[in-house]
């Protein structure tokens, strides 16, 4: 390096006196971006500057110029120290009700005193006749003030109340209660010095929290006791009232259409940008409607998978949930011809939750099964059966997922999956459009929807618990076929330059292509990986086009932050298992060429024809077509049932957290 910090490259000729002679170029301008500097030693037969300059200045062509590998001894250690970590979950941090003063509110703005109007009285004559002044000029009469009469309301009486008045709420609620009763000083919920009916259904609205997933407690409006009191006492006692259920209903409102959670401060893979309700407006449509309970559920959300949601925890909490449960012993694993003492329970459990079609199929085998421990061929067709109605690999083991389907979930445990899944669904849009891809990450599917077509349902791989795909939404935008793979910063340092550290060529022999920040190719043996790792330099990594591409023929792209789209894959066995997470965030599809073409509005010989031409090409998604990259343990399926799903991300345990804390927080 030379003092200024310019890459050198030295040439030292053996033959010129004892001390040698040094040719030392700045090559500013000649490795461009972030690319790795080797230095070059010249023989002395190679040192003369005719040969010395005929191979600095040499035309180039785009080739990648073969050198020596770079000695990095301690790339292992300078990986260990740059790894690059995965998001974080969060220790939740729920919003902060604060107290506000209701003084402001207690001061009665009086109104405005019309000035008087001077008009010059009217001649009865013309000319200088009466009526008229010295100067010949009709007197001026002075018109009497007008004052705009004041109405004291009894919202006016009450006003003194409310100047000692303070009320603890959350910071969006304070504002807008404050800024709707300056706007519009009177009573919402008190009429002729009584609670009116109005108020009655309101707090009957809020004590039904628990049907749309909400904390009926958070709402909760104790009744003044009016017994006894009179004029100013009385006044007291219907403000503070008034002042709590309006921030009640605020509170509510405010919940139903954002939720009580922030999902971005449970963790970084959370990305969701919390929705911002016009509280005010809202306050006043409740006010002035003529069915409050209508106003005020209509702030809840109105699409269809939440409505379904709503409906199916109804059902559950009317039914018992003090039923038998059988329990298979956890960490069972059966393969036809074994023995377990838990087959007995394993056909039981079929008997209870196999469909009548399956049952009697399967009816002989079942009347004569006498509690044997050996898992015999016609039980494994038992199974078999049972693992095909319930979407699993019908291979007849008995292991966890198909225990999990056979003992089923209780009742308790959809009943918390649905409360997670209508506050996780209120993070999202209300309606999520006509067309769209909603792909749920604990279900392992992607679907397409358009209407007046059936939905296109997808097997999908997702991230690995150690790479979890992120929980967003975006806008599809292109398709690209025969693609390269860019490989991600944090794959090149996590996975990649541990295998570099022991061959600097490995890059170059396995189909990736390594160009300069400034997209000159380079060799990976050539690169300063150390530097890399550092990011005091930057490369770009990618796979070529081919059979052994990572994303396969083609990949549809969202553009956003995380770098996640949804592609193909050559590990097409993937697809045949029931955990599918093992991707490092990207979504896979089981047949991308159908997605492509459903979201093109093409055929999928139309693609097919697109792929075969081997070019690496992009064709723009014309329409609105959102993408929902989600996460619900519990969702409405095609057949208007809800499925319930394992929580492979332990995302379910962080809501719980942070809606516990939330409610610490409220009762404090």
């Amino acid at each position: 390096m030379s003092r200024s910090g310019t890459p050198a490259i030295e040439a030292r000729s053996k033959g010129a006196g004892t001390s040698g002679r040094i040719v030392s170029l700045a090559l500013a301008g000649l490795m461009t971006g972030t690319a790795a500097v080797t230095l070059v030693s010249v023989s002395a037969g190679q040192a003369n500057a005719q040969n010395f300059f005929q191979r600095l200045f040499a035309p180039k062509d785009n080739r990648v110029q073969q050198v020596q590998p770079r000695e990095t001894p301690d790339l292992d250690r300078i990986v260990e120290e740059t790894y690059v970590s995965a998001p974080k979950y969060y220790t939740y941090k729920p919003d902060q009700p604060k107290l506000v003063s209701l003084a402001e509110l207690s001061e009665l703005k009086t109104a405005a005193v019309t000035p008087a109007v001077s008009e010059p009285a009217a001649a009865e004559g013309t000319g200088a006749a009466a009526g008229t002044g010295p100067d010949g000029l009709s007197p001026v009469i002075e018109a009497p003030a007008i004052e705009t009469p004041v109405v004291i309301t009894p919202f006016d009486e009450a006003r003194p109340a409310l100047k000692g008045m303070q009320i603890t709420v959350l910071p969006e609620v304070g504002e807008a209660l404050l800024a709707y009763y300056r706007e519009h000083p009177g009573f919402i919920w008190v009429q002729d010095g009584r609670l009116s009916v109005k108020a009655g259904f309101a707090r009957r609205v809020l004590a039904s929290a628990d049907e749309y997933g909400l904390e009926p407690s958070d709402y909760l409006v104790k009744l003044p006791d009016l017994s006894g009191l009179e004029g100013d006492a009385r006044d007291a006692a219907l403000m503070n009232f008034e002042m709590h259920l309006t921030a009640a209903v605020l509170t509510y409102m405010l919940d139903a259409e954002r939720g009580r959670v922030d999902p971005d401060r449970i963790s970084g893979y959370h990305d969701l940008p919390r929705h911002k309700p016009d509280l005010v407006a809202d306050l006043q449509g409740v006010a002035t409607s003529g069915d409050v309970t209508a106003a005020l559920e209509s702030h809840q959300p109105q699409s269809g998978h939440f409505k379904a949601m709503k409906a199916e925890l109804g059902k559950l909490r009317a039914q018992d949930v003090a039923e038998d449960r059988i329990v298979i012993e956890p960490g069972t694993f059966l393969k036809p011809d074994k023995s377990s003492p838990e087959m007995k329970n394993i056909v039981a459990a079929i008997r209870k939750s196999g469909s009548p079609a399956l049952l009697a199929e399967h009816q002989a085998v079942l009347e004569a099964y006498a509690g044997e421990e050996l898992y015999s061929p016609d039980l494994v067709a038992l199974v078999k059966g049972f693992q095909k109605e319930n979407g699993l690999t019908p291979d007849g083991i008995v292991g966890k997922n198909s225990i999990k389907a056979m003992v089923g979930v209780t009742n308790e445990d959809k009943i918390s999956k649905l409360v997670l899944a209508m506050e996780r669904s209120r993070w999202l849009p209300d309606q999520l459009g006509e067309r769209k891809v909603f792909i749920n990450q604990p279900a392992f599917t992607a679907t397409y929807t358009e209407p007046g077509k059936d939905p296109l349902t997808m097997r999908v791989v997702v991230g690995k618990k150690s790479n979890q795909t992120n929980f967003f939404y975006d806008k599809i935008q292109v398709v690209e076929y025969n693609p390269y793979w860019g490989v991600p910063y944090s794959i090149i340092v996590n996975e990649m330059l541990p295998k570099l550290a022991k061959d600097p060529s490995y890059l170059d022999r396995t189909g990736y292509e390594v160009t300069s920040a400034s997209g000159t190719p380079m060799s990976s043996a050539s690169v300063n990986w150390a530097a890399v790792a550092r990011k005091k330099a930057s490369v770009n990594v990618r796979q070529l086009p081919g059979n052994s591409n990572a994303l396969g023929e083609l990949k549809i792209l969202f553009p956003n932050k995380h770098h996640i789209y949804m592609h193909d894959t050559p590990s097409k066995s993937l697809f045949n298992r029931d955990d599918r997470a093992y991707s490092h965030g990207c979504i896979r599809l089981q047949d991308p060429r159908a997605m492509a073409a459903a979201v093109l509005g093409k055929t999928k010989d139309y693609v097919g024809g697109r792929i075969s031409q081997g070019q690496n090409q992009q064709e723009k998604v014309t329409g609105d077509i959102p993408v929902y990259i989600s996460y619900f343990t519990a969702w409405p399926q095609e057949d208007g049932t809800i499925g319930y799903y394992s929580d492979v991300y332990d995302r379910d345990r962080y809501l719980i957290k942070a809606i516990d804390a939330t409610e610490a927080a409220r009762n404090s």
